[in-house]
C-alpha cells in the first residue's frame, strides 16, 4: 500500500449508509458562521452517485419554493455530520437527470415495495406450519 492509499484509508468514514439513485436522504451539513458551528439539513432525492473510495460523491436534488436546487456532497467529507436514508424508491436508471425537466406529480418517485419471498421460501414456510392443538 502506497503513501497516498494509507492517507486516504485514514480519512474514510466507517458509518456510511448504502446510497443509491432514487433514495430520499437527509444530509446534515456542518456550517460554521463566525465562531459558532451549527448543523443544516438538506433533504431531497439522490439523482447521481459517482466515484469510489475517498472520491465518492452523490448529488441530492430538492425543490425549494418552486425552484430546483441540487447539491453535490463528498461522502467522506468532514463537513457532513450525518446521512439518513429516509426512503428507497424504485428507479430504472443510474442517473436521474431527467427529473430536472419534470415538475409536480410527474417528478415523484414510487417507493420500493417489500421484497417478496421466493417460491422456495414459501414452500418451506407452508410445510413448517405447526399442527393445531386440540383443546379439551
Amino acid at each position: 500500500m502506497g503513501l497516498i492509499e494509507k492517507i486516504e484509508a485514514a480519512q474514510l468514514k466507517t458509518a456510511v449508509p448504502d446510497l443509491g439513485p432514487g433514495d430520499t436522504v437527509e444530509v446534515s451539513v456542518r456550517v460554521i458562521e463566525g465562531d459558532k458551528e451549527r448543523q443544516q439539513k438538506f433533504r431531497g432525492d439522490v439523482i447521481n452517485v459517482r466515484g469510489a473510495g475517498i472520491r465518492k460523491t452523490f448529488t441530492v436534488r430538492k425543490i425549494s419554493e418552486g425552484i430546483g436546487v441540487e447539491r453535490t456532497f463528498p461522502i467522506h467529507s468532514p463537513t457532513i455530520a450525518e446521512i439518513k436514508v429516509l426512503k428507497h424508491s424504485k428507479v430504472r436508471r443510474a442517473k436521474l437527470f431527467y427529473l430536472r425537466k419534470k415538475s409536480g406529480k410527474s417528478a415523484r418517485l414510487t417507493e420500493k415495495s417489500e421484497q417478496r419471498p421466493s417460491a422456495a421460501e414459501t414452500r418451506t414456510t407452508k410445510a413448517e406450519k405447526p399442527e393445531p392443538v386440540a383443546t379439551s
